[in-house]
C-alpha cells in the first residue's frame, strides 16, 4: 500500500484552501503542506482552529482584508510570496474557502509565473459548498435547479464598483450563490427584479458558513432587503432549490446532531450486508 506524506517543497509557493473555516473540512493534503510551510501567509477569515495546524517553526502572517481595511496591498503578498520563495523558503499562500473561487488567485499565479517561481494550487470547499451540505440541501436538485451561478458583490479596485452582481434574465432553474454581498441589498434585490425574477423567489443568508457560529437567515425575494444578513463573512443562495430551507424543511446538521447528544440519544446503524 502506498502511503501519502506531503511535504512543503524549498523554494515553492502552495496557494491552499483552507475550506470554509472547520479544521476536519480541510483536504489532508492542505493540512500537511500546513504543518510543513515555512511561511505561512493566510487570509483575516482563516480562524485560529485551522491556523493551530501550522508548523510551529513557521513564520505565519495574517494579509487579509476585512471590512475594507488593508493589512498590506495585493502587490505586498506578491513580493513576499516571491522573496520567501527565493531565499529557498517553503511557501503556503491559505485562503478562506477555494483559492480559485474569488480569491485573487489569478492575480498571485500571474506574479509567480512573471518571477519564475514555482507553484501548485491545493483546492478547498467553498464557502457555498459548505454552507449548502450544513443546511442538507441540493444546490443542483433536479426538480428544481440545473445551473449554478456564482458571483460575487467585491470587485478589484479598477473596476466600476456601481457595477450590478447580476443584470440580465436569471433562469428560472438556475441557483445564484452571491459571495461578500454587502449589506444593504436593495441593489440586488432591485437589480433582480429589473430582471423579472418573481418576488416569491426564495432567498437565504447564511453567515460562517460550516462553522460553529453558522446562522441562517431566510426571506423570499420581495423581503430581501429586510433580511438579517449576520456576520461576515455571508453568502447569498438564492433560487428554488432554496425552498425547503424556507419552508422549514431543510435540515441543519449541526442543530439535529447537537439535540442528539443532548437529548443522549445514539444513532442506531444498521450494517449492510453482503
Amino acid at each position: 500500500m502506498s502511503t501519502v506524506n506531503t511535504q512543503a517543497e524549498k523554494g515553492v509557493v502552495y496557494l491552499v484552501g483552507a475550506g470554509p473555516g472547520d479544521p476536519e473540512l480541510l483536504t489532508l493534503k492542505a493540512a500537511r503542506l500546513l504543518g510543513s510551510a515555512d511561511v505561512v501567509l493566510h487570509d483575516d477569515l482563516v480562524p485560529e482552529p485551522v491556523l493551530a495546524l501550522a508548523n510551529p517553526r513557521a513564520l505565519t502572517m495574517s494579509v487579509g482584508k476585512r471590512c475594507g481595511f488593508k493589512r498590506i496591498s495585493q502587490a505586498g503578498i506578491h513580493t513576499l510570496m516571491v522573496d520567501s520563495a527565493r531565499r529557498n523558503l517553503s511557501v503556503e499562500r491559505l485562503k478562506s474557502g477555494d483559492p480559485l473561487v474569488f480569491g485573487r488567485a489569478g492575480e498571485e499565479i500571474q506574479a509567480l509565473r512573471a518571477a519564475g517561481i514555482r507553484y501548485e494550487v491545493v483546492p478547498g470547499i467553498t464557502a457555498a459548498f459548505g454552507a449548502a451540505a450544513s443546511l442538507g440541501v441540493s444546490l443542483t436538485d433536479r426538480r428544481a435547479a440545473s445551473k449554478l451561478i456564482f458571483a460575487t458583490g467585491h470587485h478589484a479596485v479598477n473596476k466600476e464598483q456601481s457595477m450590478p452582481i447580476w443584470s440580465g434574465p436569471l433562469p428560472e432553474d438556475a441557483t445564484l450563490l452571491v459571495y461578500m454581498p454587502g449589506r444593504d441589498y436593495s441593489g440586488l434585490r432591485a437589480d433582480l427584479v429589473r430582471s423579472g425574477v418573481a418576488m416569491d423567489m426564495p432567498c437565504v443568508a447564511v453567515s460562517r458558513a460550516a462553522t460553529p457560529q453558522q446562522q441562517v437567515n431566510t426571506s423570499t425575494l420581495a423581503g430581501l432587503c429586510g433580511i438579517n444578513p449576520g456576520p461576515a463573512p455571508v453568502l447569498l443562495l438564492i433560487g428554488r432549490a432554496m425552498e425547503h430551507v424556507l419552508e422549514g424543511n431543510g435540515v441543519e446538521l449541526r442543530e439535529v446532531m447537537h439535540q442528539l447528544v443532548e437529548d443522549g440519544q445514539q444513532l442506531n446503524v444498521q450494517p449492510v450486508q453482503s
